[in-house]
């Protein structure tokens, strides 16, 4: 039985990408697995009901929609690899990661990277 009977919400990481269909499950545990190992000191939970990775603020968040996964940093971590990212659609901190696609590990990795000492160093907070 799913946790989010009572509310029609997920409690935690495990509930939210059980939501989901495969292969967009596994898409998403890739996702996961590519966030705990690359910002391991992270607390993992939901912010607005989705995936979130955070110290003292947010760090970064994914989520899943029917067509693709966003995965949301700040603007600034987003901007400093502007020219990295042109060949994705992004938002003003996303980028939208298709499910038919191959997930950019090394390009996300040095992101989260980024934003982690983005955080620490510089003290930049979520939005």
């Amino acid at each position: 039985m799913s946790k989010r009977m009572d509310t029609g919400r997920p409690r935690d990481v495990d509930d939210y990408i059980a939501g989901f269909e495969e292969p967009k499950q596994d898409f998403l545990r890739r996702l996961r697995d590519l966030s705990r190992a690359n910002a391991p000191t992270a607390t993992e939970g939901l912010k607005w009901g989705n995936p979130a990775y955070f110290l003292d603020t947010i760090l970064f968040v994914f989520a899943g929609y029917s067509e693709h996964a966003n995965f949301a940093f700040t603007p600034s971590t987003k901007e400093a690899f502007a020219e990295r990212l042109s060949g994705f659609d992004t938002g003003k901190g996303t980028i939208k990661l298709y499910y038919d696609r191959e997930i950019p590990v090394d390009l996300l990795a040095e992101m989260i990277a980024y934003r982690i000492r983005e955080f620490e160093v510089d003290g930049v907070k979520w939005m």
